[in-house]
Order: structure tokens, then sequence, then C-alpha cells
């Protein structure tokens, strides 16, 4: 078990979480993984994956190492990995990843740019 910022415990390798009914003002920044179910205002950096769950509504600019998108973004996205927006997610903003994928039903309103190398015969 580690203890999160809090004093509390949580299993290591378990995300930290934003619970559902919060409202957050500010920059949220921190090591690991993190799931927000939250209402979040500003930006937000993890070094570890970063879940945007359903009930979750961020405005502000994300960073991470790869970003799961099931609620509302307003902000523009960076990921060193992939980004991935499910059905029922919702990003406006541009993205900056190295995959890229959008489930039926996910919306985009922005840009992509990816980095990524063409095979042989494409470039």
């Amino acid at each position: 078990m580690v203890k999160d910022s809090t004093g509390g415990q949580r299993a290591q390798g378990e995300p930290a979480v934003l619970g559902q009914g919060l409202r957050v003002v500010g920059r949220v920044r921190g090591e690991g993984d993190l799931r927000v179910e939250a209402q979040v205002d500003g930006d937000i950096t993890v070094s570890g994956q970063l879940l945007v769950a359903g009930s979750a509504r961020i405005t502000g600019a994300v960073a991470a190492e790869s970003v799961i998108v099931s609620g509302l973004l307003e902000g523009d996205v960076n990921a060193n990995g992939s980004v991935a927006i499910e059905a029922a997610g919702k990003v406006r903003g541009d993205i900056h990843a190295s995959e890229v994928s959008l489930e039926d039903g996910g919306g985009l309103e922005g840009s992509i740019e990816a980095d990524f190398e063409l095979p042989e015969e494409l470039a």
C-alpha cells in the first residue's frame, strides 16, 4: 500500500481518483495514473494514464502518458502515447499524440497531430 496526498492508502498501481461530486478549480499535477470523475476547471498534468470517466467534465488542457476519454474534455490534449475517445466521450480541442482512436459515437471538435512514421511504401 502507498499513501496518497491526503494520507489515505491505496494499493500500489491503483490510480488516484478525483471522485464524482467534487469540483476542482485550479491546476492538478501528479505522478502516476489519475481517474477523473469530477468537474475540473483547470489544467491536468500526470506522468501516467489519465482516465476521464463518463461523469467527468474537464475544462483545461491535459498532458499525460496516455489519455482515455469517456466524459467531456474541453481543452487541448498532449500525450506521449495514445489518446482514445470512447463512444460516450467528447473532446473539444486539439490532440497531439502518437496514436489516436475514436469509437463510434465519440466526438472530436478540433485537430489531430500525430507523431508516427509512415511505412516506406507511403513515404
